[in-house]
């Protein structure tokens, strides 16, 4: 009996400290190679008291697309989103993200290859939250169906399955 609630004692200790600790999220960028990803283990905090799961969720979602937008350190070979371009606003939809980025991202200038690595990096990222399936972009508050290349459809969202 003492070693059963030594146990639950135990799991409940740990379970809590996760929970106050936060955890990890990955964040994922596209390597030079532009086929290979690579990825990042990131800590996020844990959950305010007055943060409610779906609140927190979404936060997470923005922290996420700033941190995939943003690209991994200057030392890392990595495909980048066009220097500037940042993250607007980010809202849930049920699975799908609805991420606007700023006009910057429209500055591409390596093409299809880079175009769609940067978006890779950024659906990869935003589709390891549990929850998420697709991301839905637009730039400055507009849909638009492709970036000014027209090397990606951006009038639907975008799923992993894509790549």
């Amino acid at each position: 009996m003492l070693l059963l609630i030594v146990a639950a004692a135990g799991w409940y200790w740990f379970s809590h400290q996760q929970q106050q600790r936060g955890g990890t999220i990955a964040l994922y960028f596209t390597k030079q190679d532009g086929s290979s990803l690579g990825k990042m283990l990131v800590s996020m905090r844990p959950r305010r008291a007055d943060e409610s799961a779906s609140e927190y969720r979404a936060n997470l979602a923005r922290y996420a697309a700033v941190q995939a937008v943003a690209g991994p350190p200057n030392d890392v070979a990595a495909i980048r989103f066009p220097p500037g371009t940042h993250v607007r606003s980010l809202t849930l939809d049920g699975p799908v993200a609805n991420v606007d980025l700023s006009a910057e991202v429209e500055r591409q200038a390596g093409g299809s290859f880079a175009e769609t690595g940067e978006f890779k990096a950024l659906v990869f990222t935003l589709t390891a939250i549990p929850g998420i399936d697709g991301v839905q972009v637009t730039v400055d508050g507009n849909r638009v169906s492709t970036l000014p290349g027209g090397h990606l459809e951006l009038d639907q969202p975008l799923h992993r399955a894509d790549w």
